[in-house]
């Protein structure tokens, strides 16, 4: 038999493969430009700019998830109803969906002929507009933290609620003293990886709001243009600025003690 060792060394190229492949994106986005070139390049103001619009859109966008994901994550791990199961699988479907079909479903359906116009009588403009931006960010982060919000809630031990509902609790102080303190760590990471998503949002950014500059400009927007263009520095700063949100939110979670959430078990 061969020695425990074996694997070892039969995975292991596999892994340096891996490794060396993210070494080199990395290095080649940072060798591309002299540091002289990358800091004028990060102080342009398309990358002021982009990365303005970014961070202001993918914080409401988190406001938009946390408002409808949460309690709707709630309600899946905590309740039984009919359809349950078509809601869950349905529920999915947009995260194993091409952003691009998204966008293009987004665009439809906020489009004149349905709740465009409606909401243009509102004063609400969706279609190639910052706000369309934030709906485009917020569908995508919506159905991550909602994901996250339902592994987090059918985490928390139903015993507790059990106990704190023969107290004669009510329902929403349950909620808010028991449940959300527990599930508190998981619906945290959720945030994170949610709010990292609306950051690097491109394809239903593209479709919904369009690609303008300095109007719905964000930093993978700007990639886009830039590289389109020819203007390689400031492709090439908003990557970087984009690969160092992701680094920050990613080290967030591990300081959370959360994995990244995924696709929560039905029931």
């Amino acid at each position: 038999m061969r020695g425990p060792r074996t694997l070892d060394l039969l995975f292991a190229p596999p892994l340096a493969v891996v490794v060396i492949l993210v070494l080199g994106v990395l290095l080649a986005l940072g060798a591309r430009l002299s540091p002289e070139e990358l800091w004028a390049a990060l102080l342009a103001p398309e990358t002021l700019f982009a990365l303005r619009l970014s961070l202001l859109t993918s914080l409401a966008a988190l406001g938009m998830a946390a408002a409808l994901g949460v309690p709707a994550g709630w309600l899946l791990a905590r309740r039984s109803f009919p359809g349950k199961a078509a809601v869950d699988t349905l529920l999915d479907l947009p995260l194993v969906m091409p952003p691009l079909v998204a966008g293009l479903g987004l665009l439809f359906l906020f489009g004149r002929r349905l709740l465009g116009e409606p909401l243009v009588q509102l004063g609400l403009e969706i279609l190639f507009s910052p706000l369309g931006v934030v709906v485009a960010q917020g569908f995508v982060a919506t159905l991550v933290l909602l994901r996250a919000a339902k592994a987090a809630f059918l985490a928390v031990d139903p015993r507790m609620v059990e106990v704190a509902g023969t107290l004669r609790a009510a329902p929403w102080d349950v909620f808010r003293s028991v449940e959300l303190p527990l599930a508190a760590p998981g619906l945290a990471a959720g945030a994170v990886l949610a709010w990292a998503r609306a950051v690097g949002e491109f394809g239903a950014t593209l479709m919904l709001a369009g690609a303008t500059r300095f109007h719905t400009e964000t930093l993978p927007v700007a990639v886009f243009l830039n590289i389109a263009t020819g203007e390689t520095g400031v492709a090439v700063a908003c990557a970087l600025v984009l690969l160092a949100v992701a680094f920050v939110l990613l080290l967030a979670i591990r300081s959370l003690g959360a994995k990244p959430p995924g696709p929560a078990p039905r029931t």
